[in-house]
C-alpha cells in the first residue's frame, strides 16, 4: 500500500511553522494517500507557542515535533515538494515542487497566525483531495454485490 501513497516534502524557512502545521495535516487527514515530511532551509531552534497552540485548537499535538534542516531529509526520495519558503530550493531535491503562496505567521499576533492555520489546512486537504481522484481505483472483486440477489 505504501507504493500507492505520495512521499510529500513540506519546506518552509524555518520549519517551525507552516511546513510543521502542513505536516500534521497531511498525517492527520490523508495517510491514505500521502506520507508526510517537513524540513526548512535554515531551522529554527524551537517551535513557537503560537504554533503549538493554534494547532492545539484543531486536536493536533506538535510538543514532540522539532525544526529539521533539508540535510536530515536528504536520504529520501520525495514525489511531491510543497515550498512555501518563497525561495528558490536546491535542485538536489529531484521531485515534482509546488509553489503555495503563505506569509510567514511567526511574527504575526495568535489570530492572524491561525488564519494562517486555516490557509495550511485548506491548501492541504485540496492537495490529499487531488491525490485521492488520481489514485487508481481499487479492482472490482464482486464482492458487497449480494444485493443482487435478493
Amino acid at each position: 500500500m505504501t507504493e500507492e501513497r505520495k512521499r510529500v516534502l513540506f519546506v518552509c524557512i524555518g520549519n517551525a511553522c507552516r511546513s510543521q502545521m502542513a505536516e500534521a495535516f497531511a498525517r492527520a487527514y490523508g495517510s491514505d494517500v500521502i506520507i508526510p515530511a517537513s524540513a526548512g532551509l535554515a531551522p529554527a531552534v524551537y517551535i513557537p507557542s503560537d504554533t503549538m497552540r493554534a494547532m492545539e485548537d484543531k486536536s493536533l499535538d506538535l510538543r514532540d515535533h522539532f525544526p529539521k534542516a533539508l540535510r536530515h531529509v536528504s536520504r529520501a526520495q520525495f514525489d511531491i515538494v510543497i515550498n512555501m519558503s518563497g525561495m528558490g530550493l536546491p535542485d538536489s531535491l529531484n521531485a515534482r515542487v509546488i509553489t503555495w503562496d503563505v506569509p510567514d505567521p511567526v511574527l504575526m499576533p495568535y489570530d492572524e497566525h491561525c488564519e494562517i492555520r486555516d490557509l495550511i489546512e485548506r491548501k492541504v486537504m485540496q492537495l490529499i483531495l487531488e491525490l485521492r481522484r488520481d489514485k487508481p481505483a481499487p479492482p472490482f472483486t464482486g464482492q458487497g454485490s449480494e444485493w443482487l440477489k435478493q
